[in-house]
């Protein structure tokens, strides 16, 4: 097509970024100048007549994320968070204190989503409930109340825990209700 067409300028536009790339080296080796041709990628403004061709400044453009009903509503944190829970699952504990005095009234109960089978694990959630309660006597007798670090505090610990054991870290999520 360069040979039949001799085109003055050339902005391959079809295939991938190393397509683009070889087309654009074939052209060359067909004699058209370096200057002469263009090499887009996503974004870029290209301003093109008869006596040049000339990159102008970029402008915001990428991705758009189809989920579900929405599209490009679904953020990077969101596509990261997923990516870790498909990887390492997740770990819910759930623990019942009291307002009082913060003692525990129930629990620490462990749920594992794509982590470890429990029935087969049992050691290892026994093991993580003890740090829990631990963790949570420990807050107790030091007068931490605020739900906020009381919930960093289980995941720092647990997160310890897991990865010592199995080299994995899956997402811990931490529910504490009070009564």
């Amino acid at each position: 097509m360069h040979g039949l067409t001799k085109p003055k300028y050339f902005i391959p536009v079809h295939g991938e970024q190393k397509h683009l790339i070889k087309h654009a080296q074939l052209a060359m080796e067909m004699g058209m100048e370096r200057s002469h041709i263009f090499v887009g990628d996503i974004g870029n403004v290209v301003e093109i007549n008869k006596e040049y061709i000339k990159q102008l400044p970029s402008i915001p453009a990428g991705k758009v994320l189809v989920d579900g009903l929405g599209v490009g509503d679904v953020g990077s944190i969101v596509l990261r968070d997923r990516k870790h829970l498909g990887q390492d699952g997740l770990i819910v504990v759930v623990v019942t204190l009291d307002s009082e005095d913060g003692h525990i009234i129930a629990g620490p109960d462990i749920v594992s989503r794509g982590f470890v089978y429990v029935r087969e694990s049992e050691p290892l959630m026994e093991g993580a409930r003890r740090v829990v309660t631990e963790t949570l006597e420990d807050c107790t007798a030091q007068g931490l109340h605020e739900w906020g670090v009381i919930k960093n505090t289980i995941k720092d610990e647990l997160s310890k825990l897991l990865y010592d054991k199995t080299r994995r870290s899956p997402m811990i999520l931490p529910i504490i209700m009070e009564v």
